[in-house]
């Protein structure tokens, strides 16, 4: 008996595939995702190159069903068919591409910037939420807008390069919400943080001719709350606190929405201050005592950035940034819970002169 090549074989079965019912090629396929999923190494690159041709004529004959199971077992293989696996990426239905546009490690960069120019924002998102994202590929999904721009900023796994940081700073002039990620994003190097500082809050239209010489006022700070907003923002803060949900995300929440009232009682709350001690460090031009209430709270250094950078309606300079960060690191736990509560810091928050107030209030430079 003669033995047939391995490529008549190849032959003959994708010439079976091309005449057998929808049903058995969906068992066929099955049977080879296993094939691939139990081999290892140098077996598992063989196989996947000797069955691609096969998967490729499988993929035209099956139920959507069976090629997102195909998408969902092949997105964990380090190494897969090329060509089915650029076919499933490149799918027009995103619940067919997006498991191996989310996990396939086997994807090139060339291969994911070709899906984001070609193919829909459910594409795109997938994307965007790779454990590693390159920095050809950052590039690339930059280009398509605030939401994505947000979820590179937010992802652990992407890496910026100098051009997508500097698309990224031209969209936070108009966009803050990209601006306080950015700043907030762990890792975001020095010299950008100090352009995102530097640049004035969304651009408007510009003025009449006729006041064109007028500078143009700052933003007013938050407005105090009065006694009846405090009064209806006590009950649902004091059982947040209750529950152990008066935590960073939900103080950092108000201080984004302009949420003054529930803020400032949540501070009170947490750090044990009156509401007349929270309200006086808040609109105090220096950040000591406010970065004092926070550390007092157990607010982390994120949450307590995002109050100071929403409590007025100026920027924290890169230097004031700076140095409420040295200052929040320095002080202990114990000493800002003191001094909040026994309302020192009230006192210390009227001195003018900066060193004065830290000598009190027990800051080590």
């Amino acid at each position: 008996m003669m033995a047939n090549s391995p490529a008549d074989i190849l032959a003959e079965l994708e010439e079976t595939v091309a005449t057998c019912p929808p049903h058995r090629c969906a068992r066929i396929l099955s049977g080879m995702v296993q094939l691939l999923i139990g081999s290892r190494g140098q077996c598992q690159a063989m196989l996947s190159n000797v069955a691609d041709g096969v998967l490729l004529r499988l993929t035209e004959r099956v139920e959507t069903s069976a090629l997102v199971q195909l998408s969902t077992a092949l997105a964990e293989l380090d190494i897969a068919p090329p060509e089915t696996l650029w076919r499933l990426a490149s799918h027009d239905d995103p619940e067919v591409a997006c498991p191996v546009l989310l996990k396939s490690r086997a994807l090139s960069a060339a291969d994911l910037e070709a899906v984001i120019d070609s193919r829909g924002e459910w594409h795109r998102r997938a994307i965007a939420a790779r454990n590693d994202i390159a920095p050809a590929v950052t590039e690339a999904l930059i280009k398509y807008g605030g939401p994505i721009s947000l979820d590179l900023i937010k992802n652990p796994g992407t890496q910026f390069s100098d051009a997508a940081y500097a698309a990224l700073i031209a969209r936070a002039d108009h966009d803050s919400e990209i601006a306080k990620a950015l700043v907030l994003r762990p890792g975001t190097p020095d010299l950008v943080v100090r352009k995102l500082l530097s640049v004035p809050p969304a651009r408007k239209a510009p003025a009449p001719s006729a006041a064109a010489s007028v500078p143009e006022a700052e933003p007013a700070p938050p407005k105090r709350p009065c006694r009846a907003e405090y009064a209806s923002a006590r009950p649902e803060i004091v059982a947040l606190n209750r529950i152990g949900k008066l935590n960073d995300s939900t103080v950092n929440r108000f201080a984004i929405r302009g949420e003054t009232a529930n803020l400032f009682t949540a501070l009170s709350v947490l750090s044990g201050a009156p509401l007349e001690i929270i309200e006086h460090v808040v609109s105090d031009d220096d950040c000591e005592g406010l970065v004092m209430a926070c550390r007092a709270s157990r607010l982390n250094w994120q949450t307590t950035l995002t109050i100071l950078s929403n409590r007025s309606g100026k920027r924290l300079s890169y230097s004031e940034r700076e140095r409420a960060q040295r200052i929040f690191e320095t002080l202990l736990l114990s000493t800002s819970q003191w001094t909040v509560r026994w309302g020192q810091i009230a006192a210390t928050a009227n001195t003018s002169d900066p060193a004065n107030r830290g000598a009190k209030m027990g800051v080590s430079r």
